[in-house]
């Protein structure tokens, strides 16, 4: 994957993970997703580049 350091907004982030919104939600109030950067009051986003790294994560810990 080619990674960037670009911010992204939850539907890319649903789309690159092929998670719910609601999961992602979930995962990251469990800890077990990386945490976003709130913009404002309403405007969420996470840094590509550690999403890549969760997928990648997630593909290596599946392979075992």
């Amino acid at each position: 994957m080619n990674a960037s350091n670009q911010l992204i907004r939850i539907k890319d982030v649903s789309k690159l993970t092929t998670l719910a919104r609601s999961t992602i939600w979930a995962k990251v109030a469990n800890k077990e997703f990386p945490a976003p950067i709130k913009l404002s009051p309403a405007i969420c986003v996470w840094r590509e580049i550690e999403i890549e790294q969760w997928i990648s994560n997630c593909a290596h810990t599946s392979g075992k």
